[in-house]
């Protein structure tokens, strides 16, 4: 176990102002890396020792790569531009849920829902569950069967609005949905509202 008082994130390490370039060439491999523990992500956790990261922030090599006022501000300049086009990209796009016939669509919601109970035990459906369950899974199951429409995220990350941009996707597909199934409209709203 590693005390993480020591020891900055790599997430840390960038809040510090250095880029992802800087990280690589000047701090290179990390002090400990692995799992994180409270959650899963695919990327392993990056520790750096804090008192290295110090020690490399008060040699010329770091102050030589660290950006410049002009060059942070065209790159916050460019964030915000990439923002606002991914936005709008988002709000542009037109999103074409699967038409299906009722018993079609129940019958494909279940299958999701047993597929999913299979990987996360405990938690199979029952015959017979309440129609509010039934409503839950067909939006997940088109919610699911929407997921093309994440590509529209690529090339946002962090600080850059991606946050704001998955908010605005996720209110257009439930919108999507409940046009095309009125029956969902409520489960839908309910799922905006919470994800606010």
């Amino acid at each position: 176990m590693t005390d993480r008082t020591t020891y900055v994130s790599h997430a840390g390490v960038r809040r510090r102002g250095w880029t992802d370039t800087m990280v690589r060439d000047l701090l290179g491999t990390p002090d400990v890396q692995g799992r994180d523990p409270r959650r899963w992500s695919p990327a392993p956790l990056r520790l750096y020792l804090l008192a290295r990261v110090e020690t490399v922030e008060r040699t010329p090599e770091f102050a030589g790569t660290a950006l410049s006022p002009a060059r942070s501000s065209s790159a916050a300049v460019y964030a915000e531009r990439r923002r606002a086009a991914v936005l709008a990209a988002v709000r542009a796009e037109p999103i074409e849920v699967p038409r299906l016939p009722g018993p079609e669509l129940e019958r494909r919601a279940v299958r999701h829902r047993r597929l999913l109970a299979a990987r996360s035990p405990g938690t199979a459906p029952r015959e017979g569950a309440a129609a509010g369950a039934l409503a839950r899974w067909q939006v997940s199951y088109l919610r699911h069967a929407l997921g093309r429409y994440e590509a529209l995220l690529d090339g946002l990350y962090g600080e850059t609005g991606r946050g704001e941009a998955e908010r605005l996707l996720r209110r257009r597909l439930y919108e999507a949905i409940a046009t095309a199934y009125p029956a969902l409209a409520p489960e839908c709203r309910r799922r905006i509202a919470v994800e606010r």
